[in-house]
Protein backbone atom coordinates (compact mmCIF):
# COMPACT_ATOMS: atom_id res chain seq x y z
CA UNK A 1 0.00 0.00 0.00
CA UNK A 2 1.03 3.61 -0.41
CA UNK A 3 3.04 5.02 2.47
CA UNK A 4 1.47 7.59 4.75
CA UNK A 5 3.42 10.86 5.21
CA UNK A 6 4.64 9.61 8.57
CA UNK A 7 5.70 6.16 7.43
CA UNK A 8 7.20 6.68 3.96
CA UNK A 9 10.96 6.11 3.67
CA UNK A 10 12.99 9.19 4.53
CA UNK A 11 15.23 8.60 1.53
CA UNK A 12 12.41 9.24 -0.95
CA UNK A 13 13.33 12.12 -3.22
CA UNK A 14 10.97 13.41 -5.89
CA UNK A 15 11.85 14.97 -9.23
CA UNK A 16 8.99 16.68 -11.06
CA UNK A 17 9.41 17.68 -14.68
CA UNK A 18 6.96 20.32 -15.87
CA UNK A 19 6.44 21.29 -12.23
CA UNK A 20 5.83 24.90 -13.12
CA UNK A 21 2.97 23.81 -15.32
CA UNK A 22 -0.56 23.19 -14.13
CA UNK A 23 -0.75 19.70 -12.62
CA UNK A 24 2.93 19.88 -11.71
CA UNK A 25 2.40 22.92 -9.50
CA UNK A 26 -0.28 21.02 -7.58
CA UNK A 27 1.99 18.00 -7.21
CA UNK A 28 4.61 20.29 -5.70
CA UNK A 29 1.97 21.81 -3.42
CA UNK A 30 1.00 18.37 -2.11
CA UNK A 31 4.64 17.40 -1.57
CA UNK A 32 5.64 20.50 0.41
CA UNK A 33 2.45 20.35 2.48
CA UNK A 34 3.40 16.87 3.66
CA UNK A 35 7.00 17.86 4.41
CA UNK A 36 8.92 16.83 1.29
CA UNK A 37 11.53 18.93 -0.52
CA UNK A 38 10.71 18.37 -4.21
CA UNK A 39 13.21 18.94 -6.99
CA UNK A 40 11.83 20.84 -9.97
CA UNK A 41 13.46 20.67 -13.40
CA UNK A 42 12.42 23.18 -16.06
CA UNK A 43 13.92 25.27 -18.85
CA UNK A 44 13.12 28.66 -17.29
CA UNK A 45 12.67 30.21 -13.87
CA UNK A 46 9.10 31.50 -14.20
CA UNK A 47 7.18 30.35 -11.14
CA UNK A 48 3.87 32.21 -11.36
CA UNK A 49 1.69 29.10 -11.05
CA UNK A 50 3.65 27.89 -8.04
CA UNK A 51 3.53 31.31 -6.39
CA UNK A 52 -0.25 31.33 -6.76
CA UNK A 53 -0.47 28.13 -4.70
CA UNK A 54 2.44 28.26 -2.24
CA UNK A 55 3.45 30.63 0.53
CA UNK A 56 6.92 32.18 0.51
CA UNK A 57 7.95 29.70 3.20
CA UNK A 58 6.74 26.77 1.10
CA UNK A 59 8.49 28.12 -2.00
CA UNK A 60 11.74 28.05 -0.04
CA UNK A 61 11.36 24.27 0.31
CA UNK A 62 11.39 23.71 -3.45
CA UNK A 63 14.73 23.07 -5.17
CA UNK A 64 14.83 24.49 -8.69
CA UNK A 65 17.11 23.02 -11.34
CA UNK A 66 17.34 24.64 -14.76
CA UNK A 67 17.29 21.94 -17.41
CA UNK A 68 15.50 20.59 -20.44
CA UNK A 69 13.76 17.20 -20.66
CA UNK A 70 14.95 16.92 -24.25
CA UNK A 71 18.49 16.77 -22.87
CA UNK A 72 19.48 13.38 -21.45
CA UNK A 73 22.50 15.01 -19.81
CA UNK A 74 20.38 17.57 -17.95
CA UNK A 75 18.06 14.90 -16.60
CA UNK A 76 20.81 12.46 -15.72
CA UNK A 77 22.82 15.08 -13.87
CA UNK A 78 19.77 16.19 -11.90
CA UNK A 79 18.84 12.64 -10.87
CA UNK A 80 22.40 11.78 -9.86
CA UNK A 81 23.19 15.00 -7.98
CA UNK A 82 19.92 15.06 -6.03
CA UNK A 83 19.58 11.33 -5.35
CA UNK A 84 16.19 11.11 -7.05
CA UNK A 85 14.16 8.01 -6.19
CA UNK A 86 10.80 8.88 -7.80
CA UNK A 87 10.14 10.75 -11.04
CA UNK A 88 6.83 12.39 -11.85
CA UNK A 89 7.12 13.35 -15.52
CA UNK A 90 4.65 16.02 -16.60
CA UNK A 91 6.62 18.17 -19.06
CA UNK A 92 4.82 18.22 -22.41
CA UNK A 93 3.43 20.34 -25.20
CA UNK A 94 -0.36 20.29 -25.34
CA UNK A 95 -2.72 19.69 -28.28
CA UNK A 96 -2.55 23.13 -29.97
CA UNK A 97 1.26 23.35 -29.72
CA UNK A 98 1.68 19.83 -31.10
CA UNK A 99 -0.67 20.64 -33.98
CA UNK A 100 1.21 23.84 -34.78
CA UNK A 101 4.65 22.19 -34.69
CA UNK A 102 4.48 18.38 -34.67
CA UNK A 103 8.25 17.95 -34.88
CA UNK A 104 8.90 20.08 -31.81
CA UNK A 105 5.92 18.44 -30.10
CA UNK A 106 7.46 15.02 -30.71
CA UNK A 107 10.82 16.21 -29.43
CA UNK A 108 9.34 17.36 -26.13
CA UNK A 109 6.59 14.77 -25.66
CA UNK A 110 8.28 11.64 -27.01
CA UNK A 111 12.04 12.26 -26.80
CA UNK A 112 11.60 13.93 -23.42
CA UNK A 113 9.78 10.86 -22.10
CA UNK A 114 12.37 8.50 -23.58
CA UNK A 115 15.05 10.49 -21.77
CA UNK A 116 13.24 10.00 -18.45
CA UNK A 117 13.19 6.23 -18.97
CA UNK A 118 16.78 6.14 -20.20
CA UNK A 119 17.93 7.99 -17.08
CA UNK A 120 15.93 5.57 -14.93
CA UNK A 121 17.67 2.68 -16.69
CA UNK A 122 21.09 4.21 -16.15
CA UNK A 123 20.33 5.16 -12.54
CA UNK A 124 18.39 2.05 -11.58
CA UNK A 125 20.27 2.05 -8.27
CA UNK A 126 18.43 5.27 -7.43
CA UNK A 127 15.14 5.51 -9.34
CA UNK A 128 12.44 3.20 -8.01
CA UNK A 129 9.43 4.23 -10.08
CA UNK A 130 8.11 6.63 -12.72
CA UNK A 131 4.65 8.18 -12.98
CA UNK A 132 4.11 10.07 -16.22
CA UNK A 133 1.33 12.00 -17.91
CA UNK A 134 -0.37 10.13 -20.68
CA UNK A 135 -3.75 11.50 -21.76
CA UNK A 136 -7.33 10.55 -22.55
CA UNK A 137 -6.41 11.87 -26.00
CA UNK A 138 -5.15 8.34 -26.74
CA UNK A 139 -8.83 7.52 -27.32
CA UNK A 140 -10.82 8.48 -30.39
CA UNK A 141 -14.20 10.25 -30.56
CA UNK A 142 -17.32 8.87 -28.93
CA UNK A 143 -18.78 7.51 -32.17
CA UNK A 144 -15.88 5.05 -32.46
CA UNK A 145 -16.97 3.23 -29.30
CA UNK A 146 -20.76 3.09 -29.44
CA UNK A 147 -23.05 3.92 -26.53
CA UNK A 148 -22.14 3.74 -22.86
CA UNK A 149 -18.90 3.87 -20.93
CA UNK A 150 -15.75 3.06 -22.90
CA UNK A 151 -14.31 -0.02 -21.13
CA UNK A 152 -10.76 -0.65 -19.99
CA UNK A 153 -8.76 -2.16 -22.83
CA UNK A 154 -10.71 -0.36 -25.57
CA UNK A 155 -8.83 0.31 -28.79
CA UNK A 156 -6.69 3.47 -28.77
CA UNK A 157 -7.56 5.61 -31.79
CA UNK A 158 -6.05 9.07 -31.21
CA UNK A 159 -7.06 11.81 -33.61
CA UNK A 160 -4.33 14.34 -32.80
CA UNK A 161 -0.54 14.41 -32.92
CA UNK A 162 -0.63 14.93 -29.16
CA UNK A 163 -2.69 11.78 -28.65
CA UNK A 164 -0.41 9.78 -30.94
CA UNK A 165 2.64 10.96 -29.00
CA UNK A 166 1.03 9.89 -25.72
CA UNK A 167 0.15 6.49 -27.16
CA UNK A 168 3.78 6.15 -28.26
CA UNK A 169 4.94 6.91 -24.72
CA UNK A 170 2.71 4.18 -23.32
CA UNK A 171 4.21 1.71 -25.77
CA UNK A 172 7.75 2.71 -24.92
CA UNK A 173 7.01 2.41 -21.19
CA UNK A 174 5.86 -1.16 -21.82
CA UNK A 175 9.09 -1.97 -23.67
CA UNK A 176 11.21 -0.54 -20.85
CA UNK A 177 9.43 -2.83 -18.41
CA UNK A 178 9.73 -5.89 -20.63
CA UNK A 179 13.41 -5.31 -21.43
CA UNK A 180 14.71 -3.55 -18.34
CA UNK A 181 12.20 -4.14 -15.54
CA UNK A 182 11.43 -0.43 -15.11
CA UNK A 183 8.00 -0.04 -13.54
CA UNK A 184 5.84 2.94 -14.41
CA UNK A 185 2.32 4.30 -14.41
CA UNK A 186 0.93 6.44 -17.22
CA UNK A 187 -2.11 8.48 -16.22
CA UNK A 188 -4.73 9.36 -18.82
CA UNK A 189 -6.27 12.57 -17.57
CA UNK A 190 -9.11 14.32 -19.42
CA UNK A 191 -10.25 17.92 -18.86
CA UNK A 192 -8.40 18.83 -15.67
CA UNK A 193 -9.57 22.12 -14.15
CA UNK A 194 -8.51 24.40 -11.32
CA UNK A 195 -6.20 27.29 -10.52
CA UNK A 196 -3.25 27.33 -12.90
CA UNK A 197 -5.06 25.84 -15.92
CA UNK A 198 -4.45 28.56 -18.49
CA UNK A 199 -3.36 26.65 -21.61
CA UNK A 200 -4.83 24.01 -23.91
CA UNK A 201 -8.24 23.59 -25.46
CA UNK A 202 -9.80 22.07 -22.33
CA UNK A 203 -8.71 25.04 -20.21
CA UNK A 204 -12.06 26.62 -21.19
CA UNK A 205 -14.00 25.66 -18.03
CA UNK A 206 -11.25 27.04 -15.77
CA UNK A 207 -11.06 30.24 -17.79
CA UNK A 208 -14.85 30.53 -17.51
CA UNK A 209 -14.56 30.41 -13.72
CA UNK A 210 -11.80 33.02 -13.72
CA UNK A 211 -13.73 35.27 -16.11
CA UNK A 212 -16.72 35.09 -13.79
CA UNK A 213 -14.59 36.19 -10.82
CA UNK A 214 -13.36 39.26 -12.73
CA UNK A 215 -16.82 39.92 -14.23
CA UNK A 216 -15.71 39.44 -17.82
CA UNK A 217 -17.54 37.67 -20.68
CA UNK A 218 -15.94 34.45 -21.89
CA UNK A 219 -16.72 31.88 -24.56
CA UNK A 220 -15.71 28.24 -24.14
CA UNK A 221 -14.60 27.24 -27.63
CA UNK A 222 -16.06 23.74 -27.81
CA UNK A 223 -19.31 21.92 -27.15
CA UNK A 224 -20.34 18.45 -26.12
CA UNK A 225 -19.42 15.98 -23.40
CA UNK A 226 -16.27 16.28 -21.29
CA UNK A 227 -14.89 14.70 -18.14
CA UNK A 228 -14.02 17.46 -15.66
CA UNK A 229 -11.35 16.33 -13.20
CA UNK A 230 -10.27 18.54 -10.29
CA UNK A 231 -6.56 19.20 -10.34
CA UNK A 232 -5.86 18.37 -6.70
CA UNK A 233 -7.36 14.91 -7.24
CA UNK A 234 -5.05 14.39 -10.23
CA UNK A 235 -2.00 15.54 -8.30
CA UNK A 236 -2.75 13.15 -5.44
CA UNK A 237 -3.25 10.26 -7.85
CA UNK A 238 0.09 11.00 -9.54
CA UNK A 239 1.79 10.88 -6.15
CA UNK A 240 0.12 7.62 -5.19
CA UNK A 241 1.06 6.02 -8.50
CA UNK A 242 4.66 7.18 -8.07
CA UNK A 243 4.87 5.58 -4.62
CA UNK A 244 2.68 2.49 -4.91
CA UNK A 245 4.55 -0.79 -5.28
CA UNK A 246 2.89 -2.00 -8.49
CA UNK A 247 5.23 -3.75 -10.89
CA UNK A 248 4.72 -3.39 -14.61
CA UNK A 249 3.98 -0.70 -17.15
CA UNK A 250 0.54 0.33 -15.95
CA UNK A 251 -1.82 2.72 -17.71
CA UNK A 252 -4.68 4.26 -15.79
CA UNK A 253 -7.65 6.25 -17.01
CA UNK A 254 -8.78 8.96 -14.60
CA UNK A 255 -12.42 9.90 -14.14
CA UNK A 256 -14.05 12.92 -12.57
CA UNK A 257 -17.49 14.32 -13.47
CA UNK A 258 -18.73 13.51 -16.97
CA UNK A 259 -20.91 16.41 -18.10
CA UNK A 260 -22.02 18.28 -21.19
CA UNK A 261 -20.22 21.61 -21.40
CA UNK A 262 -23.67 23.13 -22.01
CA UNK A 263 -24.65 21.88 -18.52
CA UNK A 264 -21.44 23.08 -16.89
CA UNK A 265 -22.45 26.70 -17.52
CA UNK A 266 -25.72 26.62 -15.50
CA UNK A 267 -23.90 24.70 -12.78
CA UNK A 268 -21.36 27.52 -12.56
CA UNK A 269 -24.17 30.10 -12.59
CA UNK A 270 -25.93 28.36 -9.70
CA UNK A 271 -22.76 28.19 -7.62
CA UNK A 272 -21.57 31.68 -8.55
CA UNK A 273 -24.48 33.94 -9.56
CA UNK A 274 -22.04 36.66 -10.74
CA UNK A 275 -21.37 34.46 -13.77
CA UNK A 276 -24.92 34.69 -15.12
CA UNK A 277 -24.97 35.98 -18.66
CA UNK A 278 -21.16 36.08 -18.90
CA UNK A 279 -20.32 32.56 -20.07
CA UNK A 280 -21.30 30.80 -23.27
CA UNK A 281 -20.01 27.90 -25.36
CA UNK A 282 -19.69 27.37 -29.09
CA UNK A 283 -17.75 25.21 -31.51
CA UNK A 284 -17.31 21.55 -32.35
CA UNK A 285 -17.32 18.58 -30.02
CA UNK A 286 -13.83 17.50 -28.99
CA UNK A 287 -12.72 14.31 -30.79
CA UNK A 288 -12.14 12.32 -27.60
CA UNK A 289 -14.59 10.01 -25.83
CA UNK A 290 -15.36 11.37 -22.37
CA UNK A 291 -17.24 8.57 -20.63
CA UNK A 292 -14.25 6.38 -19.75
CA UNK A 293 -13.89 3.50 -17.31
CA UNK A 294 -11.41 4.02 -14.45
CA UNK A 295 -11.88 0.58 -12.87
CA UNK A 296 -8.20 -0.38 -13.22
CA UNK A 297 -7.16 2.65 -11.17
CA UNK A 298 -9.75 1.91 -8.49
CA UNK A 299 -8.81 -1.78 -8.47
CA UNK A 300 -5.10 -1.10 -7.93
CA UNK A 301 -5.27 1.93 -5.63
CA UNK A 302 -8.52 1.31 -3.81
CA UNK A 303 -10.32 4.57 -3.10
CA UNK A 304 -9.17 7.50 -5.24
CA UNK A 305 -9.71 11.24 -4.84
CA UNK A 306 -12.85 12.35 -6.67
CA UNK A 307 -13.94 15.88 -5.73
CA UNK A 308 -17.57 16.62 -6.70
CA UNK A 309 -17.83 19.21 -9.48
CA UNK A 310 -19.63 21.81 -7.36
CA UNK A 311 -17.00 21.53 -4.63
CA UNK A 312 -14.13 21.81 -7.12
CA UNK A 313 -15.69 24.89 -8.68
CA UNK A 314 -16.13 26.50 -5.24
CA UNK A 315 -12.52 25.79 -4.27
CA UNK A 316 -11.30 27.25 -7.55
CA UNK A 317 -13.41 30.38 -7.08
CA UNK A 318 -12.06 30.84 -3.54
CA UNK A 319 -8.44 30.80 -4.72
CA UNK A 320 -9.15 33.08 -7.69
CA UNK A 321 -10.95 35.55 -5.39
CA UNK A 322 -8.04 35.54 -2.95
CA UNK A 323 -5.55 36.20 -5.72
CA UNK A 324 -7.74 39.01 -7.04
CA UNK A 325 -7.91 40.64 -3.59
CA UNK A 326 -4.13 40.45 -3.39
CA UNK A 327 -3.74 41.96 -6.86
CA UNK A 328 -2.06 38.78 -8.14
CA UNK A 329 -4.70 37.29 -10.45
CA UNK A 330 -3.22 36.98 -13.93
CA UNK A 331 -5.94 37.33 -16.57
CA UNK A 332 -3.83 37.35 -19.75
CA UNK A 333 -5.07 33.85 -20.59
CA UNK A 334 -8.64 35.19 -20.93
CA UNK A 335 -7.56 37.09 -24.03
CA UNK A 336 -6.80 33.90 -25.97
Amino acid sequence: MVHSPNSRPHESRFLITGAKGFIGAWVVKNLVERGDTPVVLDVDIQVNRLEALLTAEQMALVQFVQGDVTSFEDLDRCVAEHGITHIIHLAAFQVPACAANPILGAKVNVIGTLNVFEVARRRRDLVKRIAYASSAAVFGPEEFYGNGTVPEGAQLLPGTHYGVFKRCNEGNARVYYLNDGISSAGLRAWAVYGVGRDQGITSGPTKAIKASVVNRPYTVKFMGQIDLQYVDDCARIFLRCAEEDLPGARTYTLRGTVVQIEDFIPTLEKIYPHSRGLIRAEGKHLPIAADLDDSALVRDLGSVSRTPLDQGIRQTIEIFERLQREGRLDTKDLES
